[in-house]
């Protein structure tokens, strides 16, 4: 079998109420070429009944006492197989059925990492939406001369992810 193009990296823990949408929307991607890699760090809310519910390729579990973000993010990217790793946190979901295409478009060959917009609900705080205006400006950025990145929504060539592994003391 031939390799996806990207292997979609969820970390999740007890995210029953917001994991659904996020895989309904990646069912519904116009790109299908991925699979999608579950690490759970001890969902005790049906969060592992709703992903075998969507068909999940796999389920990474790491016990929540080893829990890192980084160390999540490199038992994911460890499983994958995709060209690239795309990471997306389990309470975020797509809000256009091209979103994975659109963030795949923007690797060209110098580009290492790519991540899109974050827009918070209603029960986003006051300062959580500063700090998405500030990062997350209205206009489209193609090209930064900050190396600013959010892990909840962005992929990374698995190749570069290999020689440069996420921190797990973060």
């Amino acid at each position: 079998m031939e390799s996806p193009r990207a292997s979609i990296i969820v970390r999740c823990y007890n995210e029953a109420d917001h994991l659904g949408k996020l895989l309904h929307g990646l069912a519904e991607q116009t790109l299908q070429e991925f699979e999608i890699i579950l690490v759970d760090s001890g969902s005790t809310d049906g969060t592992i009944e709703i992903a075998e519910s969507f068909a999940v390729d796999e389920v990474v579990y790491i016990d929540p006492e080893d829990f890192s973000f980084g160390r999540a993010l490199n038992y994911g990217c460890e499983a994958a197989s995709g060209e690239f790793c795309v990471i997306a946190s389990a309470h975020v979901y797509p809000k256009r059925d091209d979103w994975l295409e659109q963030l795949l478009d923007m690797f060209e060959e110098d580009v290492a990492l790519v991540y899109g917009k974050q827009r918070g609900n209603d029960v986003t705080t006051f300062s959580e939406n500063q700090i998405f205006k500030q990062w997350f400006p209205a206009h489209d950025i193609e090209r930064q001369d900050h190396p600013f990145c959010n892990n909840a929504n962005a992929a990374i060539r698995r190749e570069l992810w290999e020689e440069y592994p996420y921190d797990e003391q973060l």
